[in-house]
């Protein structure tokens, strides 16, 4: 049903928008306009508001989805604005980029999304930048989704076309074109970034067990041995509550299992970028069952702390990974979970495609293969590193691994499949290394390549 175009209220009420969608525009914009991240604020944010589970819920689904989006509800909005995009105001944009959510991705009636939406905009742009905002919102509902996207469709540029009808940069649909070869594929992979995932947990060994988790009423994952799927929310759950299990994605998981099979008799173990604890919570807990030495480094203080908190008690030191020979210590196995463009995880992390840059990209190489070689240093002879990226990039990815080997002759590359899930063999390992797609494997696109040195 298409809205009337009606004029602009003139009323000089006070505004009054609703709390969701007002939360949800101060997580966007923050996110947006000041580098905040999606994840942390709505935790934070939510977890002190008085809304109840459903107005949460829509906050929620309406913050993420809107910065997944927000690239093709641009276009969108393009078409009815009457000056360029890019110069009209930033928090303008925002509010709408809402209102276009609302209109084409979520069950909102047109008259409810519209009318609440400039709402939201009298309170936080003034009652002259609304009545634009209403102008926008009422023009562009006057089309279905489906007639916008038959009109990118008829877009001739691959990349182009793409980039508008599933909301990703064009550099970010090349990367994933360089490593699948196919267009059709690639369009798969992002549908599936644009899928909200499912919460996903994690058993850590001795403390819970898979079947603890099936008991709370979760479902076991397909091929990681520790986790199950969850539909409620995980911090309802005593295990999470008591940290005796965890929140982790499959691909990761799978990460730390496939490590851990591989560096079995190899001591001790180290988690050199730690980042937020998931896998070395799953590592630390599987070290102490092999009665292996295992340890954990964390650069970031604030990380750091969170590290300490699920690893048992085990060691957590602070300093840059690119100084780990300043320890003085040498370690059988080492996993390096590096930091990276994210590219793999854009579903779980959705402000990341407009986040990151080609620029970026050169930098981190740079840093992932110093790391490379911090690491090398300090391996026992026979000793592993386990190198991973949350990206399918191929600079961070296969070309990183190629290089780090022309550098270090004394390092051999170790064929991971015998150690990968039999149904995954096919479709998750390349030349050796477990490479996880969310199109094909509902997991985020994890990496996984394991050097050994040789004796």
């Amino acid at each position: 049903m298409k809205f009337l175009d009606k004029p602009a209220r003139k009323g000089f009420s006070a505004p009054k928008p609703d709390a969701s969608r007002l939360l949800a525009y101060d997580v966007l914009h923050e996110v947006n306009r000041n580098g905040g991240y999606s994840n942390l604020l709505l935790l934070k944010i939510l977890s002190k508001s008085q809304m109840d589970e459903r107005d949460k819920g829509f906050a929620t689904e309406l913050v993420y989805g809107t910065l997944r989006m927000q690239g093709r509800h641009d276009w969108i909005l393009a078409q009815a604005s009457d000056r360029p995009w890019q110069e009209v105001d930033p928090a303008l944009v925002d509010v709408a980029r809402l209102g276009a959510h609302q209109l084409f991705e979520m069950r909102v009636p047109t008259h409810a999304a519209v009318s609440a939406t400039v709402e939201l905009g009298r309170k936080v742009l003034g009652e002259s930048k609304a009545s634009f905002l209403n102008a926008i919102l009422r023009k562009v509902s006057q089309k279905s989704l489906d007639e916008y996207v038959s009109e990118i469709e008829l877009i001739k540029d691959d990349f182009k076309r793409l980039s508008i009808l599933y909301s990703h940069p064009e550099w970010i649909i090349s990367a994933y074109l360089d490593q699948l070869g196919n267009l059709d594929e690639v369009r798969e992979l992002l549908i599936a970034n644009n899928i909200a995932p499912r919460p996903t947990l994690v058993s850590w060994p001795g403390l819970s067990t898979q079947n603890d988790l099936v008991e709370v009423g979760a479902t076991v994952t397909p091929f990681s041995p520790y986790g199950a799927i969850f539909d409620g929310s995980p911090a309802s759950l005593d295990l999470i509550v008591q940290r005796k299990a965890g929140v982790q994605d499959e691909g990761s998981q799978l990460v730390a299992d496939i490590f851990s099979q591989v560096a079995a008799d190899q001591g001790p173990w180290l988690d050199l970028c730690a980042g937020p604890g998931g896998k070395a919570a799953l590592l630390s807990s599987i070290a102490k069952s092999k009665n292996l030495e295992f340890s954990a480094n964390e650069i970031s203080e604030v990380r750091a702390n969170l590290v300490r908190q699920v690893v048992q008690g085990a060691e957590v030191s602070t300093i840059d990974a690119r100084e780990l020979a300043t320890l003085g210590k040498q370690y059988g196995a080492i996993l390096a979970d590096v930091p990276c463009t994210g590219l793999g995880a854009l579903r779980r992390r959705p402000e990341v495609r407009w986040r990151r840059t080609v620029a970026d990209l050169k930098s981190l190489v740079i840093l992932q293969a110093e790391i490379i070689d911090s690491a090398i240093s300090c391996l026992t002879p026979g000793g592993l590193l386990g190198y991973a990226t949350c990206s399918p990039h191929l600079s961070e990815t296969r070309i990183g691994i190629s290089e780090a080997l022309n550098r270090h002759p004394d390092m051999e590359l170790v064929d991971l499949t015998a150690f990968i899930h039999p149904e995954l063999r096919t479709s998750a390992v390349d030349r050796g290394a477990l490479t996880l797609w969310t199109h094909r494997h509902n997991t985020d696109a994890m990496f996984l390549s394991v050097l050994r040195k040789k004796k």
